[in-house]
């Protein structure tokens, strides 16, 4: 059986959850970390004893999970981890170009001053989580996600379209494992930092073309990465 990993503080976020809301929340951190694997199969019975909940509150959990594109239905026979392979995350990197460069072209043409400080703001924070990435531990990981988050969305909160703004959320969200694998992997090297000081300091300058050239060789660059990785890497 699986164990379930101590969580950072941060998963909840000191923020007042329902039951299933927890369970949500731990359930999704663990499968981001590869303690349940792609393909595997999520026994409520199994579950409901590691997390500490009832039967239909983890159905619920789960459910939330089945939203995300996190775990997979079977018909009457439960939820198993989603698959992962690279054919899928070329898939998600070349739609996610698409929305995410059209996302910034628009926010760099309509974004105003308090939306530079915002962009100026979410970078320095990044920052700071890519300077603790060398202690390689979970609550450093999931720090640098989530400014890594922040740094994306901000630089595309000018954007009017609500629609470009949420697939792009799903696009990102759909990578996070992928990411959690280059992280620990390492299977090309990288200066993400300086990727993304390019990327701020071309959107500042209003340069949306080169801006979104570089945002796209940014993503690319992840696609990259996880091509090399070992099939076995990704699970069932």
């Amino acid at each position: 059986m699986n164990e379930v990993v101590s969580l950072p503080s941060s998963v909840t976020n000191g923020e007042s959850l329902t039951l299933a809301e927890t369970a949500y929340r731990k359930l999704r951190h663990d499968i981001i970390e590869g303690v349940h694997k792609p393909g595997t199969k999520l026994r409520v019975e199994h579950l409901k004893d590691n997390y500490d909940v009832g039967a239909g509150t983890l159905r619920e959990a789960l459910q939330l999970l089945l939203n995300d594109g996190l775990v997979v239905a079977q018909g009457h026979r439960g939820f198993t981890v989603a698959p992962m392979s690279p054919e899928d995350f070329q898939d998600i990197t070349r739609t996610r170009v698409m929305i995410e460069t059209e996302a910034l072209r628009q926010a760099i043409a309509l974004g105003d001053d308090q939306w530079e400080a915002e962009v100026m703001g979410a970078f320095h924070m990044l920052s700071r989580a890519e300077s603790r990435l060398g202690e390689e531990t979970v609550e450093t990981r999931s720090e640098w996600e989530r400014k890594n988050r922040l740094f994306h969305d901000t630089l595309i909160s000018a954007c009017p379209s609500r629609w470009l703004k949420q697939f792009q959320h799903l696009l990102y969200m759909q990578s996070e494992r992928y990411r959690r694998l280059i992280l620990s992997e390492k299977p090309i090297p990288r200066d993400v930092h300086s990727e993304h000081e390019e990327i701020l300091n071309a959107t500042l300058n209003r340069n949306s073309e080169l801006a979104t050239q570089i945002l796209a060789e940014h993503i690319n660059r992840s696609l990259i990465a996880v091509q090399k990785l070992p099939k076995e890497r990704f699970g069932k």
